[in-house]
């Protein structure tokens, strides 16, 4: 009985009391001062639903990420804002490059599935992580019915004759893209992961694992808002203000395999309410996927729900040249590619080209709004007020049909 209360009382001076930990989370909130966007009341409000959001986020990526165990969790989607592609679903589990993992799954039939290897994955740790292997599902041997399996593993393992890919042994994380063209209509890529060099079964969590994690989600709202912010003041700083240019994103961990090339901005409306922004591009002559959408001023994914804030090859519409043309205003211009602000005068547009064999950047326009139908005249395709109360119907259900959890 001695022995059991002294080993009770040492596991309790593991903890740290809660308000300890919840003190933590102040180191966020100077944050405030380090944002590109005007600050105002409305800016930080966003700011501390983004602390919330992270928090939550920060549960999956620590509670339930264990290389020992490992299980594919929700990573980005559209309750999880930094900066997803609206046509991505998001998933990752942590893995130890020393381990042997097998993947089984179903393709499904979304336009891009991958998954991604590298280390440190953003959010986590102050410094930014690093991007090594991307794979293409695609590559893989898959059966007449949509399924396979494939070994992750630094070394090909004897005996094996099926599917094997690369694990780097400073690899600590793998994440699953899918993107999809047709929300809803496409069929979801399902996965399952598990790890193959024996384990004992999952232990309970000692009071030392849980005091870690829990000082991890503690700064993890401030870890991932300071990315965010560095993001949107890396083009900020170099004068891409309402004018695009190409971006790689292997800052932030896409490694050099990453078959996809960025535009980016950072849009200003803020000075009148009447100017609208004009996006027009070539496109590239062969793109397996492409696509266009808005980021707030904090880097966060602007409502894709009940806003159509993003356009992608299936549901832009190309201009009589050729071309693509989009108008980025709160509200509705009456043509069919519009860009939603969200009511965000301030934020970022981010396009993908993947696999295309060129990456043309954008033209920006500044116009008054009086001016607009001026400059596209009937090239660019109109829409009624009744087709696009029908498109954002199919859009709202299409959303929420696709996996997300």
């Amino acid at each position: 009985m001695i022995v059991a209360a002294a080993l009770s009382s040492f596991q309790e001076s593991l903890m740290q009391k809660w308000s300890e930990y919840v003190e933590l989370l102040k180191q966020a909130e100077p944050l405030i001062d380090q944002t590109t966007a005007p600050v105002d009341e409305q800016l930080r409000a966003d700011m501390y639903r983004q602390f919330a959001m992270g928090l939550s986020q920060a549960y999956f990526l620590t509670f339930m990420m264990d290389p020992r165990y490992p299980e594919f969790i929700p990573f980005e989607n559209s309750a999880f804002l930094a900066q997803p592609n609206p046509d991505g679903i998001y998933h990752a589990c942590f893995l130890d490059g020393a381990g042997t993992y097998k993947i089984t799954g179903e393709r499904g039939n979304c336009v891009v599935a991958g998954f991604a290897t590298g280390k440190k994955i953003f959010g986590l740790q102050d410094e930014w992580g690093q991007g090594f292997d991307n794979y293409d599902v695609d590559s893989l041997d898959i059966d007449a019915d949509g399924k396979f399996e494939v070994i992750f593993s630094e070394h090909k393992p004897e005996g094996w004759t099926g599917n094997w890919l690369y694990l780097n042994p400073e690899v600590d994380f793998l994440m699953l893209r899918q993107f999809h063209y047709n929300w809803g209509r496409d069929v979801d890529m399902r996965v399952a992961v598990e790890r193959l060099d024996p384990m004992p079964p999952r232990p309970r969590m000692s009071p030392e694992e849980v005091s870690a994690k829990l000082t991890q989600v503690m700064h993890y709202p401030r870890r991932l808002t300071t990315t965010a912010l560095l993001s949107m003041r890396r083009p900020h700083d170099e004068g891409f203000i309402n004018k695009a240019h190409l971006h790689n994103f292997q800052d932030l961990g896409n490694g050099d395999s990453w078959p996809q090339t960025y535009f980016e901005m950072v849009f200003d409306l803020s000075q009148n309410p009447d100017d609208v922004l004009v996006l027009e591009t070539d496109l590239p002559q062969n793109v397996k996927y492409w696509n266009v959408q808005v980021i707030d001023g904090l880097w966060n994914q602007v409502d894709i729900l009940y806003r159509q804030s993003s356009l992608n090859g299936a549901t832009a519409k190309v201009d009589t040249d050729g071309k693509f043309r989009a108008v980025l205003c709160a509200k509705d211009p009456g043509y069919a590619n519009w860009l939603d602000t969200g009511d965000h005068p301030y934020g970022m547009l981010i396009g993908r080209w993947y696999k295309a064999d060129s990456h043309p950047v954008p033209d920006i326009k500044v116009m008054k709004r009086s001016e607009l139908e001026a400059y596209l005249g009937d090239r660019s395709p109109r829409i009624s007020a009744e087709d696009r109360a029908a498109a954002m119907r199919e859009r709202l259900i299409g959303s929420q049909l696709r996996r997300k959890w």
